[in-house]
């Protein structure tokens, strides 16, 4: 759309080497066995696929359900081939990265791909800093007001994901819905809950039952907050970028085609989420992994 292919790969090399990633991370999480079951042989063999198969399905073992649970929850499709909940400590930590990273991996239902541009242009502001590098996209200039939207993009899902998790954590309308799980377990449960609304995905943690007055209400504004509160700063910054004429790239330009630039990005992408989620990842999925080593 923009003439320059390299843009597009540079993208696309991002996605792929982060859902490689999750992949990856998922496949050897579920791999690992719960040591508080004792007696069972969970070694991989002709006859069985090893590994921790709770809420699985034999038939697809533990690589095709690894490789379902990262691409759907890089998605909004919301279908599962596996009990998302009976996931170990650290693949569901997988799954809900991928949520909270904004479905940037190859993308939702349009989400995705605006959702990268969007944090590719915060990338873009930051080099320009840190470099002294002109900060321009595509060329066209990052300027204050075009900051102003990316900024409100960015701070939207934590400040929706984290209040609603904070509000039903707190509550007993919001403690009700654990049904089977609580403690860091528990908060696992809600944090995905929500974090699946707001990524419009539709996957959820089945320990949590959200089919209450008070879940029914939250959600839903998770959901518009995922769907408009992020489509309009981000139609107002194409608006914004689209009134400006391209400018021809300089010696100061910082070129955004390049493997540093990727390296960049992707580094950006990892940095930010964990800045915004590493609290309630903490109290939640990584907790529950040093407390039962799964």
């Amino acid at each position: 759309m923009v003439r320059n292919r390299r843009q597009g790969w540079l993208l696309y090399w991002v996605m792929l080497f982060l859902f490689i990633a999750g992949l990856f991370a998922l496949h050897l999480s579920e791999r690992r066995v719960n040591p508080l079951i004792h007696g069972i042989d969970s070694r991989s063999s002709g006859l069985q696929s090893g590994g921790s198969m709770e809420g699985k399905e034999v038939r697809f073992g533990i690589g095709g359900t690894a490789l379902a649970g990262v691409v759907t929850s890089n998605t909004a499709t919301g279908s599962a081939n596996a009990a998302d909940d009976s996931f170990t400590s650290l693949g569901g930590l997988v799954l809900s990265i991928n949520l909270l990273l904004g479905e940037v991996i190859f993308g939702g239902l349009g989400t995705g791909i605006f959702s990268m541009i969007m944090t590719a242009a915060i990338a873009v502001f930051l080099a320009g800093l840190m470099t002294g590098r002109t900060p321009e996209y595509l060329g066209k200039h990052i300027g204050p007001n075009e900051n102003k939207m990316i900024v409100l993009y960015a701070l939207t899902g934590p400040v929706t994901i984290l209040i609603l998790t904070a509000i039903a954590i707190s509550t007993k309308a919001g403690l009700a819905g654990l049904t089977t799980n609580t403690g860091p377990h528990g908060l696992t449960e809600i944090l995905f809950g929500f974090a699946s609304s707001f990524a419009n995905n539709g996957q959820a943690f089945a320990g949590l039952n959200t089919n209450s007055f008070s879940y029914n209400i939250t959600t839903v504004v998770a959901m518009m907050a995922g769907r408009f509160a992020l489509a309009i700063p981000a139609l107002m910054f194409a608006g914004m970028l689209a009134r400006q004429k391209e400018r021809p790239q300089s010696r100061g330009t910082l070129r955004t085609d390049t493997f540093t630039f990727g390296a960049l990005l992707t580094t950006f992408l990892v940095i930010v989420t964990a800045l915004s989620y590493l609290p309630v990842l903490t109290l939640g999925p990584v907790l529950e992994h040093l407390v039962f080593k799964i």
